[in-house]
């Protein structure tokens, strides 16, 4: 890294303390931070999990020798926050312990932070810099800003296909039950690495049907996602594993609004717009971030309505000649991931978060 200033150096560091907890923070966003004293770390810290100790403070109790603090420069990815919350505020830590110096990767746009910080330690004589990384530091924070900036959860879309372009055959109703494997096995698994640090999943009813999905977490260790199904007429089987109740299940439907087992029907008016509807209700329980996986119509849905923020394409060896194609969209393509003989493609659509 020796391209990179001495601050960008240091609040890289912080980027990669921050995501070793990715996927556990939720509600709140993912933060790291460095004290450095003379050119030398002294202390480090994240956030590892809502309610604990915040990255500032962690890295703080981690300083063996605490009078250091007073001639040394913190370093965190996002602005420390200035309100009472489930711990108190980090601009008040900052300045009780008399740091000097703090360099900032981007502003909080939690209206409850929302520059706060910073005008609480700069009143307090703290000498403040921020935007070191700034776009690098908003990006792995991009499920937080977007649910607090457009209100809704990051959307991503994601489904396999063939090298043909197809992502199931034509399927009668006695071939239901079981999805129409395309990957490999560690294709599979990188799935449920990306849904371990996701909140929500969601499914179109045909695909519940058909696939008779349990869209859960199991090829990796995390917490479970909740799951939704859109079923407008509440006509899926009770004995399909959407339902089963094992899991927090949303059903999204035109008819009734109702809990049990660990099932929850939504009501919503589809004759209005759907997608907007559900993510508001999304939103409104504090989800930030929903994958998308199918079918082909709910993905469409999506894609046509540009309500979309990545995508991960899965393209296995195996070709089927016919069936179902697979959604079209025009993203710009970031990143491809082998595994053996499974590809994957990300996308990204133009949007600011």
């Amino acid at each position: 890294m020796n391209h990179l200033s001495t601050h960008e150096k240091y609040m890289h560091r912080c980027l990669q303390l921050a995501q070793m907890a990715e996927g556990n923070t939720y509600p709140n966003p993912m933060v790291g931070s460095v004290i450095v004293h003379k050119g030398k770390i002294i202390g480090e810290g994240y956030h590892c999990k809502a309610g604990e100790g915040h990255a500032e403070v962690n890295a703080v109790a981690s300083v063996q020798n605490k009078d250091l603090l007073k001639e040394s420069t913190l370093y965190v990815n996002l602005e420390p926050c200035a309100h009472y919350g489930k711990t108190p505020p980090c601009s008040k830590l900052i300045i009780d312990v008399q740091i000097p110096h703090v360099v900032i990767g981007c502003i909080d746009d939690y209206s409850e932070v929302a520059g706060k910080g910073v005008k609480m330690m700069e009143e307090a004589g703290v000498k403040v810099e921020h935007g070191i990384l700034g776009k690098e530091s908003r990006e792995l924070n991009r499920r937080f800003f977007t649910f607090h900036n457009k209100k809704r959860p990051y959307v991503i879309l994601k489904w396999a296909q063939t090298l043909d372009g197809f992502i199931d055959i034509d399927r009668d109703s006695h071939l239901y039950g079981q999805p129409t494997w395309i990957t490999n096995d560690w294709a599979r698994r990188a799935v449920h690495k990306q849904r371990s640090t996701e909140q929500a999943i969601l499914v179109g009813r045909q695909t519940a049907l058909k696939d008779n999905p349990s869209l859960t977490l199991r090829d990796w260790s995390g917490h479970q996602l909740l799951r939704l199904v859109i079923d407008q007429q509440c006509k899926l089987p009770a004995e399909i594993k959407l339902l089963d109740g094992t899991s927090k299940t949303l059903v999204y439907n035109s008819l009734k609004s109702v809990s049990q087992k660990n099932v929850e029907y939504v009501q919503l008016d589809f004759s209005k717009d759907l997608l907007i509807q559900l993510l508001d209700d999304l939103h409104e329980r504090g989800i930030q971030s929903v994958v998308v996986e199918g079918g082909k119509t709910t993905l469409n849905a999506f894609i046509e309505a540009n309500l979309w923020d990545e995508a991960y394409k899965y393209i296995g060896e195996r070709s089927f000649g016919s069936g179902i194609e697979a959604p079209l969209l025009k993203g710009e393509f970031c990143e491809k991931q082998e595994f053996n003989d499974s590809s994957l493609f990300i996308y990204r659509n133009n949007m600011v978060f």
